[in-house]
């Protein structure tokens, strides 16, 4: 999806990558230009698809020879049958969403995994900004103005978990990145991973 963190700077792709099992069925939801299914499809030998948004960057991941049509993912899912996917992916693109509760209900219904990464607006530096300078804060996760960019609803580490308690959504696995790009698992997403993590990838299942 545009406007967000662009994939060729994305840190998160390996974290997902080592996340989903070889030959699984991936849906890659807002995929750009394919460079994640792509790494999937060399790496794991996934059977992908995606849903992209943006014309210029279905073309290109088309050009990769991908499976991946052009149209809203949030109208589009749900066309796909219950179970159709071993994961769904959403990665970078959750705050982007309209409706993010109904895409983390429509991922779980059509995928047995969801995986989600997103930038942590609960990350010290963000708070800062905001603190000292009173403005909307721009970091390498939030790399757009806010008149620009197609953020809509920013989350923390902790509106996260928040939110996948009140879902009834296991967590199975989560990893934070720094500013560099360096992973960490957490077992406890709920503690100071939310001060400390610029981003954050989330593998989930139903309980």
């Amino acid at each position: 999806m545009s406007g967000i963190v662009h994939r060729s700077e994305r840190h998160d792709f390996r974290i997902i990558s080592g996340m989903v099992s070889a030959g699984a069925r991936v849906l890659d939801i807002g995929c750009g230009d394919g460079l994640l299914l792509d790494l999937l499809r060399r790496e794991k030998q996934v059977r992908g698809r995606g849903i992209e948004i943006d014309q210029d960057e279905v073309g290109s991941a088309v050009a990769r020879g991908l499976s991946v049509i052009q149209g809203d993912a949030e109208v589009y899912i749900a066309d796909y049958p219950d179970g159709a996917f071993d994961y769904v992916i959403l990665s970078q693109a959750l705050q982007a969403m309209t409706d993010p509760r109904r895409m983390l209900e429509e991922m779980l219904r059509v995928g047995t995994r969801a995986i989600v990464s997103f930038p942590n607006f609960g990350y010290w530096k963000v708070r800062l900004h905001l603190l000292f300078k009173g403005t909307m804060p721009m970091t390498e996760a939030l790399d757009e103005p806010w008149y620009a960019t197609d953020n809509i609803h920013l989350c923390t580490i902790r509106d996260f978990v928040g939110l996948c308690d009140e879902m009834g959504v296991r967590i199975e696995t989560a990893y934070t990145l720094n500013t560099r790009g360096r992973p960490r698992l957490t077992r406890s997403p709920r503690g100071h991973v939310n001060l400390t993590g610029e981003q954050a990838i989330f593998l989930l299942t139903r309980r």
